[in-house]
């Protein structure tokens, strides 16, 4: 059996004002907490069209793939399971955030406030992905279980 390795991208919506949307999970990973908009990449699209794919899936925002900002990306081994997050941010969508699937709610936050029952590394990730300058500050992290 080939090894497992999760290929991930992650969308960060922000509003002018700053705060970031979230959506109540309800698939397979991280049922029942708040997380960003996100899941695997397929073999026929970029990083940057799975990112706008699962916005569009999850929380119902049309983004254009193209016009993405890639903030980083996380590598990570965690109780046998091996992948790498990609993290963009949008600034500019079309629609109105609704849960469409695999969410329950959706609902726009600080990004350093962020509620209790959200996925446990969001908060670090959202400091490190909005708190730094373009082309500066740790573009890369590596957490090793």
């Amino acid at each position: 059996m080939p090894d497992l390795f999760h290929l991930v991208s992650w969308l960060i919506l922000r509003r002018p004002g700053g705060q970031v949307l979230l959506g109540r999970r309800t698939g397979s990973y991280g049922t029942g907490l708040w997380g960003l908009p996100g899941g695997h990449v397929e073999d026929t699209e970029t990083l940057a069209q799975a990112a706008a794919r699962e916005t569009l899936e999850e929380v119902g925002l049309t983004v254009d793939a193209w016009a993405l900002t890639l903030l980083g990306m996380a590598r990570y081994v965690d109780a046998g399971v091996r992948g790498a997050d990609f993290f963009f941010l949008a600034t500019d969508w079309q629609g109105e955030a609704q849960a469409v699937s695999e969410c329950s709610e959706v609902g726009w936050f600080d990004p350093y406030s962020l509620p209790q029952d959200a996925l446990p590394w969001l908060a670090g990730t959202l400091e490190r992905q909005l708190g730094r300058e373009p082309g500066g500050g740790d573009w890369l992290t590596e957490t090793l279980g």
